[in-house]
């Protein structure tokens, strides 16, 4: 398997090379964005790790670019940017994955055998992981959601809720059901922070003008979706 390297801090880049040639992959280095640019358009790779800012051209650039001609290779962005509207502007560039400065190489080796995993499947945009209902979309993955033209920062808790509500639309799910989901029998929480996490997410994934898609049963749950009683 073939990996871009495009990175311009070398005292990152040459042992995150040495690394990765470890793990038994094929790895191109390269230390600014032109550079690196060519190399994605002129090499065929499986993945390319870029990082967001790169002298002469960003990451974002080259991103865009082999998007642009229909190249779905995997990429994923290493990068010190952490703000909400920074990951929104990588994820519509075409990345496929986002990991921000400084972070533990294990996390790093795991999110690249992920991605060309996905790659070997044929797994390329739309992403299989988002979930979808009705106009809400969620990335489990970046802990974000979609609804309108709007982007959603979650937390880890919320984006837990919020997938097992997607992941059964339509049904009645119980508290108890909902408390073995979030919590384990150690930390089980009372009624109250339950209720204070739904409204919590619901503040988030509801705004005003916007169908409901949480609704209460009383005594007994939940049920989420557009358009139930």
């Amino acid at each position: 398997m073939r990996i871009l390297l495009v990175d311009d801090e070398v005292e990152l880049t040459d042992p995150l090379s040495r690394v990765l040639t470890r793990e038994g992959y094929r790895v191109d280095v390269a230390y600014d964005g032109a550079t690196g640019g060519q190399l994605a358009t002129r090499e065929h790779y499986d993945l390319l790790i870029l990082d967001w800012m790169l002298p002469q051209k960003s990451g974002i650039e080259i991103c865009q670019e082999i998007r642009d001609r229909g190249d779905m290779t995997p990429v994923l962005f290493l990068t010190a940017k952490d703000t909400l509207d920074d990951r929104v502007l990588g994820l519509d560039a075409g990345a496929d994955d986002y990991l921000v400065k400084p972070f533990e190489l294990r996390e790093l080796l795991a999110r690249v055998r992920a991605q060309l995993r996905r790659s070997l499947v044929g797994e390329t945009a739309p992403n299989p992981d988002r979930l979808r209902v009705d106009d809400l979309e969620l990335d489990p993955d970046n802990q974000l959601a979609y609804r309108g033209d709007r982007a959603i920062e979650l937390s880890e808790k919320e984006t837990k809720l919020l997938e097992y509500f997607m992941r059964h639309a339509g049904q009645l799910l119980t508290h108890n059901q909902i408390y073995h989901q979030l919590w384990t029998e150690e930390t089980k929480p009372s009624s109250n922070v339950l209720a204070a996490q739904i409204r919590l997410l619901r503040r988030k994934i509801e705004a005003p003008g916007e169908a409901p898609l949480i609704h209460t049963v009383y005594g007994k749950g939940y049920r989420f979706g557009s358009g139930i009683e």
